[in-house]
């Protein structure tokens, strides 16, 4: 059945947001950057199974757990959806974004573009936006600056980057992260929030 919003009593669902995009686009920062303007949204901590790196901390950036760890959580079916990225798994936790929608909290989280496809077919109407920079030249910069990228990692990821530019069509929304224009991108999703809450046929998450 089809809800639609009460001008006169208006409760808009929650939400449940995907921001993916290409390793380097920014998601981590633009994450970061939401959570320190206080916005009142429920931000999904991912569960992974690689190494903390330098100034990462657990259960803020990620939930950290070991491989024996990572592969009980999938068979017990406690996983939203998982992945293996460049070797390493990621998941999310189905229990976590339960108890933050009953809340009536919106729900936040960045996955990569496969994990994204997985959800928008558990959940048609979550709302898919892709994270860009201004140019690939930008983005190899930014994977540079991280320090843990090898020349043979990089020519992968930049494969791999590729093959992501080709899925934008499958996404509701694109935000583009310029370089030292973090803050519009944080206005340019806060944006996109405000104008799901005004749709007249509400959005309606399942899980």
């Amino acid at each position: 059945m089809t809800e639609f919003l009460d001008p006169f009593r208006p409760q808009p669902n929650p939400l449940l947001v995907i921001i993916s995009g290409p390793s380097g686009a920014g998601k981590d920062v633009l994450l970061k950057r939401m959570k320190e303007k206080g916005l009142p949204f429920h931000f999904v901590v991912t569960t992974t199974d690689r190494a903390l790196r330098p100034g990462e901390t657990h259960g803020i950036d990620y939930m950290f757990v070991s491989t024996e760890e990572f592969e009980r959580m999938i068979a017990q079916g406690e996983l939203l959806e998982h992945a293996n990225v460049y070797g390493q798994h990621k998941g999310i936790s189905k229990a976590q974004v339960q108890q933050a929608l009953h809340s009536g909290k919106d729900v936040v989280m960045r996955i990569d573009v496969q994990g994204a496809a997985t959800v928008r077919q558990m959940v048609p109407d979550a709302v898919l936006i892709f994270l860009s920079c201004e140019s690939e030249e930008s983005l190899v910069a930014r994977l540079n600056s991280r320090g843990t990228e090898t020349e043979e990692t990089l020519k992968t990821r930049l494969a791999q980057v590729e093959q992501e530019m080709k899925r934008i069509p499958e996404f509701d929304y694109v935000v583009i992260n310029r370089t030292h224009q973090l803050d519009e991108a944080v206005e340019d999703i806060r944006a996109i929030m405000r104008t799901e809450k005004c749709r007249a046929r509400q959005r309606q998450i399942t899980l």
